[in-house]
């Protein structure tokens, strides 16, 4: 081959690259899209279903299809920037026509357009997404036995913790087992859960998603990392961990700040208070974030943390610190910051 004719196929291979890396790079697509409209109360509307397992550029070509965006790769382009577009649920969706990506995915992560929806909460128990499934539908018995026959992960006996949080909608007269086996498949799906099923060098993957799943019950989002640190901190000098969202767990009871000392004494291997090490199990479904941060803990050698006002957690190495916040915490708590 000549030497002009390897420039050009070298320029139109980087030619080919930038093209493709312009349509997947959030905010500098050339893709076609329609503007967003300002009100779209009473426009022209059409039903889709999104199968289960679709991916971003799977959605963006049903939406493309179906005349509600202009183009699909509009849409796979909003779905890499934006990471709520992992929520989006199976099932039927209620979406107005010529849209922009934007809008589409607003459209297909909103309740109201979704009939006969599931949704599962980051943190919540498998008790309570059981009764969403009542709400659903499905009998006691259906459910019973659906969650006896669903197939877990490898090294999992139970699905507490494994039914991922998300936005469900199944087609009409889809069984128990089915919609449920969709809800545990779409953790193994998501790619922080896949990563923790790979396990780690001291801990199997049971025991990263209890880590993440307390991660999830303890801390604001932008604590995760550090919330996850203490817990390896507290675990590798086997200082008992003291999570009151374990107790929690126990009692199920939720949105209480202060936690008794009658509580910290409950017989249960749940209770970090009494027990040493991690309890048996997840105590909840941590979404994404709290996974990301079990498998990638902030640096730091804290071994103690508060939230001493909403939204103002603090952490530290030092007990006499601990105890010092602990003080402005009650102060607060009486006052009533966290009604």
């Amino acid at each position: 081959m000549n030497k002009p004719a390897k420039l050009f196929i070298a320029g139109l291979s980087v030619f080919l690259i930038t093209l493709l890396l312009s349509l997947i790079r959030p905010g500098t697509s050339t893709a076609p899209d329609f503007q967003s409209i300002t009100s779209v109360q009473g426009l022209e509307e059409v039903t889709i279903e999104i199968p289960a397992g679709a991916s971003g550029s799977d959605i963006g070509l049903i939406l493309f299809n179906n005349g509600v965006i202009k183009s699909s790769q509009a849409y796979f382009r909003v779905a890499v920037g934006d990471l709520r577009s992992e929520k989006v649920a199976p099932g039927a969706h209620r979406l107005t026509l010529k849209i922009s990506a934007q809008q589409a995915l607003d459209q297909l992560l909103d309740p109201a357009r979704i009939p006969n929806l599931i949704k599962i909460n980051e943190g919540m128990w498998k008790s309570e997404i059981q009764s969403a499934l009542k709400s659903y539908g499905f009998t006691n018995a259906q459910i019973k036995d659906a969650f006896s026959k669903v197939l877990l992960p490898k090294g999992f006996s139970d699905s507490e913790g494994l039914l991922f949080p998300a936005q469900y909608s199944f087609a009409e007269g889809t069984p128990a087992l089915q919609a449920i086996q969709e809800i545990v498949d779409r953790f193994s799906r998501e790619p922080q859960a896949k990563e923790l099923l790979k396990g780690g060098k001291k801990y199997s993957p049971l025991k990263l998603l209890i880590i993440a799943s307390i991660v999830q019950a303890e801390g604001d989002t932008k604590d995760f990392p550090k919330v996850a640190r203490v817990i390896y901190n507290r675990l590798a000098i086997d200082m008992p961990l003291q999570m009151d969202s374990t107790v929690h767990f126990i009692k199920k009871v939720r949105g209480e700040i202060f936690l008794s000392r009658n509580s910290t004494l409950l017989s249960s291997p749940y209770n970090t208070y009494r027990r040493y090490g991690l309890p048996p199990g997840p105590i909840g479904s941590p979404g994404s974030a709290a996974i990301a941060a079990a498998l990638n803990p902030a640096p730091g050698d804290w071994l103690y943390f508060i939230t001493v006002a909403p939204g103002d957690t603090r952490f530290t190495s030092s007990i006499d610190e601990f105890n010092t916040w602990k003080v402005l915490y009650t102060k607060n708590r009486k006052a009533g910051a966290f009604n």
